[in-house]
């Protein structure tokens, strides 16, 4: 059971190496920061993230929750008034964008769509059209959404 958790320990941090790689150069590219804003960026992101997958794997012993909620968690209390970093956490967040993590989800989204696509195939007709639906239904809602609050705050 050890050797599993360690193994399974060690692919998540080459998994959020790979992702940050990915997030400096998307953030250094597309956005024009630099590679030391970046870096300090990812180096805040990526301690939350890291703290916040350790509590939930010394956590998990005790109660089952979402590792997602242990990152939440972190973030939220590093960058809470009563926190002593909080200036150099959002400071240093301020200098990432907030879309470069999306460059490296699509990409393992991607990865993963592609390597489950004979699955995807199995599952019938029927689901295949409900999950499109579901999808275009999804991003139609949430462009509406997007387009009345950018013309409520008179961004367009």
């Amino acid at each position: 059971m050890k050797a599993k958790v360690e193994i399974r320990f060690f692919e998540q941090m080459g998994l959020l190496i790979l992702a940050g790689t990915i997030m400096v150069l998307t953030n250094m590219i597309g956005y024009k920061y630099t590679l030391i804003q970046s870096l300090q960026g990812y180096a805040v992101l990526g301690s939350i993230a890291l703290a916040g997958v350790t509590a939930s794997r010394f956590m998990s012993r005790f109660i089952k929750l979402p590792t997602m909620m242990y990152v939440s968690l972190a973030g939220l209390l590093l960058a809470s008034p009563v926190s002593p970093v909080k200036e150099h956490v959002i400071s240093w967040a301020n200098n990432f964008a907030f879309l470069a993590p999306a460059t490296a989800l699509g990409a393992f989204a991607g990865i993963s769509l592609g390597k489950d696509m004979k699955n995807f195939g199995r599952m019938g007709v029927k689901l295949i059209a409900i999950t499109v639906l579901v999808i275009t239904g999804t991003f139609i809602m949430s462009a509406f959404v997007a387009d009345a609050v950018l013309k409520y705050m008179g961004s367009i």
